[in-house]
């Protein structure tokens, strides 16, 4: 019987976890570029059952699981919709890849958040200042930039009217960007499990193309987390109803023994 009190907290802690990562989702409903998390469960080992026969044991029947476990939470890599902005430093990718940056510690770190600024020395950077390690300088006297859809970033100076190209932004992708890790800031960090990396022109190597003017969306789905998040409820209050279960089962055998 005390069996059954574990299991059941099993299932509640699992089904924290699952309540953790909707709160997460919903709370970047409108965060540029975010990508959903999905939790993963499995079921515990099993072990013979305390009724099993001593033929049962021997044919592997009669099996009892010991509850539900977190496998993992992954990030969902689906594209969100693109909308259009009045910034000329704005960037979308149409389709597979990431924006390759120095995270400030050493580290590069990739990220599908193209709002981007010029920052104090004229790079270009991302807003939350993780210059892109394309080294992109932006002369102070420009007037305008433009973005092409092969990366290509071209100025114009003041008093000139031919463009002046000042550099190109690659896109990187990666054999299972499913494993990358989420560090904050919308910023993601390769694992072992992530594979080669590979820098492509846009458009190039299955990635996509550049949208200037344009930001992706979250591919956060309001209703289908809600519906997630009714589900997560309804399964933790069935838990916690087996914990009662078990519970007044083993007070009425306690009373049955005195």
């Amino acid at each position: 019987m005390l069996d059954a009190l574990y299991i059941a907290a099993t299932g509640m802690h699992a089904e924290l976890a699952q309540l953790d990562t909707i709160s997460n989702n919903l709370a970047n409903l409108n965060t540029t570029a975010f990508k959903k998390s999905n939790v993963s469960f499995d079921d515990l080992m099993y072990r013979d059952a305390a009724a099993a026969s001593e033929l049962d044991q021997a044919t592997g029947q009669m099996k009892s699981g010991l509850g539900a476990g977190i496998a993992g939470i992954t990030k969902d890599f689906s594209i969100g919709d693109l909308r259009a902005t009045e910034n000329p430093l704005d960037v979308a990718i149409r389709g597979l890849g990431f924006l390759e940056v120095d995270s400030g510690n050493g580290q590069t770190a990739y990220t599908r958040n193209g709002a981007l600024k010029i920052d104090s020395d004229g790079y270009l950077a991302t807003v939350s200042g993780q210059r892109l390690t394309a080294d992109i300088q932006i002369p102070p006297d420009s007037t305008d930039v433009f973005i092409a859809a092969d990366g290509t970033v071209s100025v114009r100076v003041s008093g000139e009217d031919k463009l002046l190209e000042v550099g190109r932004i690659e896109v990187a992708s990666f054999l299972n960007p499913t494993s990358l890790e989420a560090v904050g800031e919308n910023l993601y960090v390769p694992t072992e499990e992530t594979g080669g990396l590979t820098l492509s022109t846009p458009g190039e190597d299955g990635t996509g193309q550049l949208a200037q003017r344009f930001l992706e969306g979250s591919n956060v789905n309001l209703v289908s987390e809600m519906m997630s998040l009714v589900v997560t409820q309804r399964a933790y209050e069935v838990n916690s109803q087996v914990i009662k279960a078990a519970d007044e089962m083993l007070r009425i055998n306690n009373n049955l023994r005195g």
